[in-house]
C-alpha cells in the first residue's frame, strides 16, 4: 500500500482562494492498483454501488410512501375501469291502453341485463290516439286502422328499427268494450279482429288485443303503483345493514277512476277478506300479498253522468234544471243517446219527449245530493261495505289515485301542494260550480267546451265516491295522494301490465349486490386516499419528529 502525506507547512499559511478553508493534515489510503497512470484523479470502483445503498438507506421510507401512492392508484383506476358501467343494453315493450272515451300507447324501455330489478322498467313515451275509445268503432270498423295509424308510427321512429321484432306489443280493452260485449258479444269480437289485423301490420311482436277484467284493471293499477315507489322489494342499508323498502304493511293502495268504470285496490290490515271474488293473492319478490280489489262497472265519471241524467229525468216535461253544471249553460240531448248502453238500462223508461234541454244551476250541495242517490247503501251483506252491497275491508295506509282522479284534480288545482284537506276541497267546489258559465269559458277559453263543462260534476262526483262510496273520512282524507307520474312513468294498469306479461317481476328475491355501481368506486376512492393521507402525515412524523414532539410537549 503506498501512502501520501501531506505536511503543514510551518509559519504563515500561504494565501488560499476565496472560499477555500484551511485544512489540517490529510492521510489518504489508496489500494494498490488503483491509481491509472496518466490521470491526476483517484477512483474507487465501489463508490457508486455505496452512494447508491447509502441513498436508499436514507430515503426508504420515502421510496416506500412512493410506491404505496402509486399502488393506491393503481388500486383506483383497476376499480373504476373494472366496475365501469357496461354498454346500455335495452330492450322495449308497447301497451295500447284501449279505454271507454279514448285509447293511449305508452312505450317502455329497461335493461336486458336487470329484467328482474325493481325500478328500472320506464316509460319513455307516450302517444293518445285521436278520437274516441275502440268500442265507438263497432259501427265503422273500416275506420280503426287510420285510428291507430299515427301513434304506431310514432312508436316506429322512437324505438331503434333493429329493435322492431323483439319488441312486444299488447293491447288491453278496459270498460268500454267490456260493456260493448255486455249489449253485443259478436260485435266486440269484430272490433278486436279488426284491431289485431291492423296491429300485426307493422313489424313488431303483436301479442293480442283482449278484454281485461275490472279485477285485473285493479291488481295491475295496484302493482304499478308500488313497483314505481320500490315498494316490493327489501334493500340492505349499507350502513345498519337494516332491511328498508317495501313490505306488505307499507304497500299504497290504488285508486283508479276511468270513464266507464272505478277500482279500489289494496292490502288489507289484520283483515280477511270476507268476499273470495274481491281476493288476490301475490308472491312479489319473495313476498306474499293478500289483496282486496273490486272494480265498479257504470261507476266511471262519464257513465256516472249518465246514470244521474237518466235518474233526474224521470219527471220533468223536457226541461232538467242541473245543479252539477254551470248557471247559464245549456245544452240539448237525445234521449235515446242517454239510454244506449247498459248502464242506464234501470233508469229507461217511456217519456213523452224525444230531447230534452239541460240548464245548469251551479250548485255543489244540491249537485253532491243527487249524486249520492247512485250509491246504494241501504244493505251490507258483509262486515263491511262500500256501496250496492259490495265488500269493502275498512281502509288502511296511504292510496295513490290517479288517471281521471288526478286529471280532475289538476284542473282544479288540488294537485300542486300536499293533499287540501277536505273542508278546503270542497269549499273551492261550491265556489267553482257557482261560477256563470260566460265568465268560466273566457277566463278556460284553450279548454275544450265539454271537458270543461263537466268539471264541476267530475269533482263534485269525485269527492261523493271517496267520501260517501268508499266512506274515507276527514282523518284518512289526507292519505289520498292525486297522482299523475312516478319517476316520469304515468301511473295507470298498463305498466304492471306488461310487467305481468314479460314476467318481469319474479316471485323470488333476485340476488344483488349489496352496493351500487356508484357507491362501490365512492368508498375505493375514499378509503384509498385516507390510505394516501396517513402514508404522507405517517413520513412527515418520521422525519421530522421534533416537530411532532415539540407540539405534544
Amino acid at each position: 500500500m503506498m501512502m501520501f502525506s501531506q505536511q503543514r507547512f510551518s509559519g504563515p499559511d500561504p494565501p488560499r482562494p476565496e472560499g477555500i478553508e484551511k485544512t489540517s493534515h490529510v492521510i489518504v489510503f489508496i489500494p494498490p492498483g488503483s491509481i491509472s497512470p496518466g490521470l491526476g484523479t483517484v477512483f474507487s470502483s465501489t463508490e457508486p454501488e455505496s452512494e447508491l445503498k447509502s441513498f436508499c438507506s436514507r430515503n426508504i421510507l420515502i421510496i416506500l410512501g412512493f410506491s404505496s401512492i402509486m399502488a393506491v392508484i393503481a388500486l383506483i383506476a383497476v376499480g373504476l375501469t373494472q366496475n365501469k358501467p357496461l354498454p346500455e343494453n335495452v330492450k322495449y315493450g308497447i301497451v295500447l291502453d284501449a279505454g271507454s272515451s279514448h285509447t293511449s300507447l305508452y312505450i317502455y324501455k329497461w335493461p336486458a341485463e336487470k329484467e328482474n330489478d325493481t325500478g328500472v322498467v320506464h316509460q319513455i313515451e307516450e302517444c293518445k290516439l285521436k278520437g274516441p275509445g275502440i268500442s265507438r268503432y263497432a259501427q265503422r270498423l273500416n275506420e280503426i286502422d287510420a285510428y291507430l295509424t299515427e301513434c304506431m308510427e310514432r312508436a316506429s321512429q322512437v324505438i331503434p328499427k333493429s329493435q322492431h321484432q323483439g319488441t312486444p306489443v299488447y293491447l288491453g280493452a278496459t270498460a268500454g268494450m267490456r260493456l260493448l260485449r255486455m249489449e253485443n258479444e259478436h260485435l266486440a269480437d269484430k272490433v278486436l279482429s279488426m284491431v289485431t289485423k291492423s296491429l300485426n301490420n307493422y313489424h313488431f311482436d303483436f301479442h293480442g288485443a283482449r278484454i281485461i277484467t275490472g279485477q285485473e284493471e285493479g291488481a295491475y293499477g295496484w302493482i304499478t303503483i308500488n313497483y314505481l315507489l320500490g315498494k316490493f322489494t327489501q334493500k340492505l342499508s349499507w350502513l345498519n345493514l337494516k332491511p328498508n323498502g317495501g313490505n306488505s304493511q307499507g304497500t299504497y293502495g290504488a285508486l283508479d277512476l276511468g270513464g266507464a268504470s272505478t277500482q279500489i285496490t289494496f292490502v288489507p290490515q289484520n283483515e280477511r277478506i270476507e268476499s273470495p271474488s274481491n281476493a288476490l293473492h301475490f308472491r312479489l319478490y319473495g313476498k306474499d300479498y293478500s289483496v282486496y280489489t273490486h272494480s265498479f262497472l257504470c261507476y266511471g265519471k262519464d257513465q256516472a253522468l249518465r246514470q244521474k241524467l237518466a235518474k233526474d229525468i224521470q219527471g220533468t216535461n223536457g226541461i232538467l234544471r242541473d245543479p252539477c253544471f254551470h248557471p247559464g249553460y245549456e245544452i240539448v240531448m237525445n234521449v235515446s243517446e242517454l239510454y244506449s248502453g247498459p248502464c242506464t238500462k234501470r233508469f229507461e223508461m217511456t217519456l213523452p219527449f224525444d230531447k230534452f234541454l239541460i240548464q245548469g244551476t251551479g250548485n255543489y250541495q244540491q249537485c253532491h245530493e243527487s249524486i249520492l242517490e247512485l250509491f246504494n247503501t241501504s244493505y251490507c251483506p258483509y262486515s263491511h261495505c262500500s256501496f250496492n252491497g259490495i265488500f269493502l275491508p275498512p281502509l288502511h295506509g296511504d292510496f295513490g289515485a290517479f288517471s281521471a282522479y288526478y286529471y280532475v284534480m289538476e284542473f282544479l288545482n288540488f294537485t300542486s301542494e300536499e293533499t287540501p284537506t277536505q273542508e278546503k276541497v270542497i269549499d273551492s267546489m261550491e265556489k267553482f260550480c257557482s261560477q256563470p258559465w260566460n265568465e268560466l269559458k273566457t277566463y278556460f277559453g284553450d279548454v275544450k267546451e265539454k271537458y270543461l263543462s263537466e268539471y264541476c260534476f267530475s269533482g263534485a262526483y269525485i269527492l261523493s265516491l271517496l267520501l260517501n262510496g268508499y266512506h274515507f273520512t276527514a282523518d284518512s282524507w289526507k292519505n289520498i295522494h292525486f297522482m299523475g307520474k312516478i319517476h316520469s312513468s304515468s301511473v295507470g294498469w298498463t305498466l304492471g301490465y306488461m310487467l305481468n306479461l314479460t314476467n318481469m317481476i319474479p316471485a323470488e328475491e333476485p340476488l344483488s349486490t349489496p352496493l351500487s355501481h356508484s357507491t362501490y368506486v365512492f368508498l375505493m376512492v375514499l378509503f384509498s386516499l385516507i390510505l394516501v393521507a396517513v402514508a404522507i402525515i405517517g413520513l412527515f412524523i418520521f422525519h421530522k419528529p421534533s416537530y411532532f414532539w415539540k407540539d405534544m410537549v
